[in-house]
């Protein structure tokens, strides 16, 4: 799933109106659908975010799927494992805010496609710990790992702020659950792959190919994405309904001395403001809640599969694949709901709330596998419970409605931040609890109750969500 800067003239405080009276958001999406002429290159936009977080997930799974044969091949405890899978979140959330001031400083397109080059080409050099000792290949994979986290850090803050550059807000809570949903997908499309991979070629082979891929789609990304101003496939009619519809179409293009650009925001000062904002603290909570979910899926549900269910590894590949087709229909479907919920006439606390709420009351049902045998219903269990996991992401869609504007990337960043240090303490949270008591059922118990507190976030600490408005003051004179 951030905003923004915007500014020109009076469009800035036209759309502005806009987005402070979301009521009128669903009059103008009306009003311009009967408007033949207009063209989509916003879907293209949105797309290549899917795209590339898909791939974002994908090189964060390569251990998951991998992690079996290369513990045997390492000689790796579960503890030890758990420390490799949080090498990736410890740096992603030390980088949060660099990564954040970086695209407020220089852009959405170009911090973001060097952000896709350097971890693909990082990702790719962990396939070549394989030829050596097995101290220094440890060290070595928790060092490229800590630095593919370093690199991919500016994904997630540059997602929303380019669905707040190009998105009205009727349209940003599907916009946001559609490049969230690509983390489902990703594992869809290449748990399976990836399974086959290191079953008949071995486990180095999976971060050459994913690193490869990368690789192209980095110079894919330059070709593709543009600010709306700028884009060869926009037109006029396209850019007024998104501008009008609260879209922040300059956000990359703040320019001249009435310009307020956020490399100006006093960044402590601001940071400061925005912990102190109840609403914005909720969120920044439940998003950590709800991130957890996110890391027992990635890094320790197929070992689970293989280690608790006695299942293959191959067949762990495809079989993961399935609760997270679950994941990434929830991911839509919470985005659609939510902003059907806006053009009835909804608050935006309200629909955004619904689906979140409900999300996370699903997700709680994981805690019934410690109850069942039979491995089907395992799988059924944990599919709804990652279909309510996606339903319940829009997170990134309310940071796109909240953010000061002057501040996008930042509070981004600091959204993500708070969400991604989940990364760290989850897989080694639960690498404890594994090798504590021999089982996953504890760790069940830890994830299912983090989605409770997701909850009480939501319902009793976020309370309205609006707009943060910084104070002039820490606004440092252009």
């Amino acid at each position: 799933m951030t905003e923004f800067n915007k500014r020109i003239g009076a469009s800035a405080e036209s759309a502005s109106a806009v987005v402070q009276q979301p009521s009128a958001a669903p009059a103008a999406v009306a009003g311009a659908r009967s408007d033949a002429r207009r063209t989509r290159a916003r879907h293209l936009i949105v797309l290549m975010l899917f795209v590339v977080t898909t791939l974002n997930y994908a090189d964060r799974a390569t251990l998951s799927i991998t992690g079996t044969a290369m513990q045997h091949a390492l000689g790796l405890t579960p503890v030890s494992m758990g420390y490799i899978f949080s090498a990736f979140a410890w740096a992603y959330v030390i980088a949060q805010l660099p990564g954040g001031w970086l695209l407020d400083r220089f852009g959405s397109k170009r911090t973001y496609a060097l952000s896709i080059f350097f971890w693909s080409v990082l990702t790719m050099m962990q396939g070549w710990v394989a030829g050596l000792a097995v101290g220094t290949a440890v060290a070595a994979l928790f060092a490229l790992r800590f630095l593919v986290g370093a690199a991919e850090a500016p994904s997630f803050p540059g997602n929303s702020r380019l669905v707040a550059t190009w998105f009205p807000t009727a349209e940003r809570g599907t916009a946001a659950a559609i490049f969230n949903s690509a983390q489902y997908f990703a594992t869809v499309l290449f748990a399976p792959i990836m399974g086959w991979i290191t079953h008949a070629f071995g486990w180095p082979h999976v971060f050459t190919v994913m690193g490869l891929l990368g690789i192209l789609i980095a110079g894919l990304w330059m070709k593709t994405v543009y600010t709306p101003r700028e884009h060869p496939l926009v037109n006029e009619a396209e850019l007024h309904y998104i501008e009008q519809g609260g879209a922040l179409v300059d956000l990359d293009r703040q320019r001249g001395a009435a310009a307020r650009p956020a490399s100006r925001v006093k960044v402590g000062a601001c940071l400061k403001e925005m912990l102190a904002s109840r609403m914005l603290l909720g969120v920044f909570i439940g998003q950590y809640c709800i991130t957890t979910i996110t890391y027992f899926f990635l890094t320790w549900f197929p070992i689970y599969l293989v280690q608790e269910r006695h299942m293959s590894i191959l067949k762990a590949g495809f079989v993961a694949a399935i609760p997270a087709i679950c994941g990434f229909l929830g991911g839509v479907l919470g985005g659609l709901i939510s902003d059907a919920l806006l053009r009835r006439g909804h608050s935006t606390t309200f629909a955004r709330k619904v689906p979140i709420v409900a999300g996370m009351l699903l997700s709680t049902a994981m805690i019934a596998c410690n109850y069942v045998d039979t491995q089907w219903l395992i799988v059924a269990i944990m599919a709804l419970a990652f279909f309510g996991k996606g339903v319940g992401a829009l997170g990134w869609a309310v940071v796109a409605d909240t953010a000061p504007k002057e501040a996008s990337g930042l509070c981004g960043a600091l959204f993500n931040t708070f969400g991604n240090t989940a990364g760290i303490t989850t897989p080694i949270v639960i690498g404890y609890l594994v090798q504590g008591t021999g089982s996953f059922a504890a760790a069940l118990v830890f994830v299912g109750a983090n989605a409770l507190v997701a909850v009480g976030c939501y319902l009793f600490v976020v309370g309205e969500i609006r707009r943060v408005e910084l104070k002039r003051s820490l606004i440092a004179p252009a």
